[in-house]
């Protein structure tokens, strides 16, 4: 963790408890906007969502044929194009599943800070961090749609299964411009319509019961351009997409 402070902002800095083992910087949890919200809060969830919670949630929307657990690691590290030394910020990064991989791909001289409004998830993460000896990765308890860095702080960003919960999704996407390095990529796993209006049916009832907002399928590379970003790539997956891009320089 003390090599993630100097990448926070100066009023964040003293906040760091080396017995929690994380930075905290919200007393409480977030107030849940949505069920699922409520759900990722939860310390039951946080004990199974990286075996069983989100591999199977994942493979019910992207589809019998989309891509598994390893596959999405792979794309992920793919899109944001992880060499030794980088700096990568997990945003959302629930119990750090994510999170351990991209420090395992930077290597000793990389850091990887993860940061989540759930307290569950981030206790969660440390303990799988310090079970697999990883050093060269921190954890935030924090506000993901606020983040707390300063301008430029990571050469990537990733936010995978969280931007659709959201309640001001682009307005999370503009911080995660804000702590990017020029030059620096960013990968996304999100929601995506379908043009099947038997689907459509589908997806209004996904959103019904979960909160969960279902970008249109250029939504998300349209805000992507009009934040600056080059050389966008998208891949569909049943009801999901994987979009990664590139901060002009």
């Amino acid at each position: 963790m003390e090599r993630a402070l100097p990448l926070l902002r100066p009023e964040h800095r003293h906040k760091f408890d080396a017995g929690r083992g994380y930075l905290e910087l919200l007393p409480d949890n977030l107030p849940a906007i949505t069920p699922v919200q409520s759900l990722m809060q939860s310390g039951v969830v946080s004990r199974i969502y990286e075996r069983w919670w989100r591999p199977a949630l994942a493979r019910m929307v992207k589809g019998l044929c989309g891509p598994g657990m390893t596959d999405e690691h792979r794309i992920a590290r793919l899109l944001l194009g992880l060499s030794p030394g980088d700096g990568v910020l997990d945003v959302a990064c629930g119990p750090g599943n994510f999170s351990r991989q991209f420090a395992r791909t930077v290597g000793d001289m990389g850091l990887v800070v993860g940061i989540d409004a759930s307290r569950p998830m981030i206790e969660r993460a440390v303990e799988e961090a310090a079970e697999a000896g990883i050093h060269q990765l921190a954890f935030v308890h924090g506000n993901a749609a606020a983040l707390p860095f300063q301008e430029g702080a990571f050469d990537a960003v990733c936010c995978f299964a969280a931007l659709h919960l959201f309640e001001e999704p682009f307005a999370a996407l503009d911080e995660m411009k804000t702590v990017l390095t020029p030059g620096g990529r960013i990968a996304l796993f999100t929601t995506c319509r379908t043009r099947s209006t038997p689907l459509r049916t589908v997806e209004a009832a996904l959103v019904r019961g979960s909160g969960m907002r279902l970008f249109e399928q250029r939504e998300v590379v349209e805000a992507l351009e009009q934040r600056g970003f080059e050389d966008i790539r998208q891949r569909i997956a049943g009801f999901t997409q994987f979009v990664g891009g590139r901060l002009r320089r």
